[in-house]
């Protein structure tokens, strides 16, 4: 039994040994794992920033004659800048006629594109006395443009060799411009516009209402220009 016992405990030592040399890689029947690696690489732009990225559109207008560069705004929400018709706008009689003028350009950052003007439509958040749209519906309105400054006033309707575009001429609620305009990328033009809203003569009334029902209303029209780079 002795020797037996012996024999067990030398055969126990003997495998024991065994897989230890087979765990640290001693030889015996042990098989080395194959070594990995990795490479990576990304899009930069020469100096470990990123080197993909998209170019920028922004119109930005002018409500501010003459024009100066502090008064440049975004203003991409209808009511949008306020252009101002003057103190006259609101006493309108049949066949009066009032102006205001705005211009366009991109920015310092901006692609090129074009913008196009859209039919006038009530003013957001603007409290007036018109809740139906009755002055807007019978007001009329022009409007002009140029690549170059020019005075909003009843001269630039004139239709004259080298005066400006018109590009809207109806009713006030259903004419958006008949072509678009271009500008340049990076502020390098601006285009100029000038509005003229007036009130028909002879003036007839909507069907349903008498002329008395014109009188004393204010309105607010807001007019979006759709612009694409």
């Amino acid at each position: 039994m002795e020797i037996q016992e012996q024999r067990r405990a030398t055969r126990r030592k003997i495998f024991a040994i065994t897989a230890g040399a087979a765990v640290l890689g001693l030889g015996v029947s042990a098989t080395l794992a194959a070594w990995t690696d990795t490479e990576w690489v990304f899009g930069g732009n020469g100096a470990g920033g990123p080197g993909i990225g998209t170019s920028t559109f922004e119109v930005q207008q002018n409500t501010v004659p003459p024009f100066a560069d502090a008064t440049w705004t975004d203003e991409e929400e209808n009511p949008g800048g306020e252009i101002v018709f003057g103190i006259a706008a609101l006493a309108l009689s049949p066949g009066d006629a009032v102006y205001a003028p705005v211009a366009l350009r991109t920015t310092v950052a901006s692609v090129a594109g074009d913008v196009e003007l859209q039919p006038a439509v009530p003013a957001a958040g603007v409290t007036v006395t018109d809740p139906d749209d009755l002055l807007l519906a019978a007001l009329a309105v022009r409007v002009v443009t140029d690549d170059a400054p020019f005075t909003c006033d009843a001269t630039a309707f004139s239709g004259a060799p080298g005066a400006p575009a018109l590009i809207a001429d109806g009713p006030l609620l259903t004419s958006g411009g008949s072509a678009a305009q271009s500008l340049l990328a990076a502020a390098d033009s601006t285009q100029y516009y000038c509005f003229e809203v007036s009130l028909p003569d002879p003036f007839v009334p909507a069907a349903g209402s008498t002329v008395e029902d014109y009188m004393g209303l204010t309105g607010a029209p807001a007019w979006q220009f759709a612009a694409t780079s």
